[in-house]
């Protein structure tokens, strides 16, 4: 039988996370087929998935009622029916943890999103998280904010395992990575084994290009048309660059000596959002070593059905993803605003998320009443 284009990219060296879960997915057994038809060994998850799954799914409504009965408000209400969803799935990938000494089988839960610019409150909610979950394979997401990184130092310095979301821009990057190795110091000092504490760092591609091609059609040239669809490959290819060169550092090497783990670059929304260009562009064209790829079902069925997966598309690219973006810049599109207006806006885009959970939770404790 022909190997999978999944199973080809699982042995590149690429894991496949699911972008998706629901209460349906678990107690279906649809996360269980999931890992042994299209080789997914991880999962992660975001207000928006969460929103959609309690909207959508009444496999909550005797959970939603007990609680309701119970007196609890809409927040512990929220709290407890997704760190429910959280902990079933990391029971599921508990072997897969096991079986990769803890690199894969992963589960991520994020911080309420309006904490994104409050370091203290972000640390407090992912400690919070942390504890209540007790798994070990559950990341905390703490997206990279200025005052996330702060965060992000404090949490992996308690021995927390960071998911750092809504990374856009190359200097952004380096910052989450120097977050994370400050809060390993800071973690060896407190003689935690450092060998517990893994992290990703999830770069964003295809909103790259949703922003970037949108100013391009505005410049409206030739040449600006060639490079649509380009920047969010080229960018990401260059974090990975960051990724190679930050941790051959000296003090990357002292702290991976000591049993440290690197970050490992994960790429995040990777659905492709131009139907113009191929639906797998950005899974078979971010292919290297010990990356992960997170993924809507959509693409990761399209990825099965007909990726075309070549080997490694990253490395040895960087000459040509800078030539991308130094013709971006020529063309008088500014990528510290591109980068700036994602942010922002990937911030806000989850509270509203936040917001339609915390409103759907509230008609369904009405409708329990």
């Amino acid at each position: 039988m022909t190997e999978t284009p999944t199973a080809q990219l699982s042995a590149a060296g690429v894991s496949i996370w699911l972008d998706d879960l629901s209460r349906e997915r678990i107690e279906t057994g649809n996360l269980t087929d999931l890992i042994e038809n299209r080789n997914v060994v991880g999962i992660t998850t975001n207000p928006t998935i969460f929103a959609k799954a309690i909207k959508n799914g009444d496999r909550y409504a005797a959970q939603v009622a007990e609680l309701t009965a119970a007196g609890k408000s809409v927040d512990e209400v929220i709290s407890e029916v997704t760190t429910k969803d959280v902990a079933d799935a990391a029971d599921v990938f508990r072997p897969i943890y096991d079986k990769t000494n803890g690199v894969d089988g992963r589960v991520s839960i994020e911080v309420e999103p309006g904490l994104a610019h409050d370091a203290a409150g972000t640390i407090a909610q992912a400690t919070s998280l942390w504890e209540t979950l007790k798994r070990p394979n559950v990341l905390i997401k703490i997206p990279a904010t200025v005052e996330g990184l702060e965060a992000i130092t404090a949490a992996t310095a308690k021995g927390i395992s960071v998911n750092v979301t809504l990374i856009f821009s190359l200097t952004r990057y380096r910052e989450v990575i120097n977050a994370y190795l400050t809060g390993l110091e800071q973690a060896k000092q407190a003689g935690i084994d450092l060998s517990t504490i893994h992290s990703v760092a999830s770069f964003f591609v295809s909103r790259v290009d949703s922003e970037i091609d949108k100013r391009l059609d505005a410049v409206g040239t030739d040449e600006a048309a060639e490079l649509k669809g380009k920047a969010g490959i080229a960018n990401a290819q260059l974090a990975y660059q960051v990724f190679e060169q930050e941790f051959a550092s000296e003090r990357a090497k002292a702290l991976l000596d000591s049993g440290a783990n690197a970050q490992r670059p994960l790429w995040a929304s990777t659905g492709v959002k131009d139907p113009s260009l191929p639906d797998t562009l950005y899974v078979t064209g971010l292919v290297a070593q010990g990356v992960v790829n997170t993924m809507p079902e959509k693409t990761l069925e399209a990825t099965f059905d007909h990726g075309d997966v070549t080997g490694d598309t990253v490395t040895g690219s960087y000459d040509e993803a800078n030539g991308v973006l130094d013709a971006v810049a020529a063309a008088g599109i500014s990528y510290d605003d591109v980068t700036a207006v994602l942010e922002k806006e990937g911030v806000e885009k989850f509270i509203v998320s936040w917001n339609e959970l915390v409103e759907d939770v509230k008609v369904a404790m009405e409708e329990s009443r």
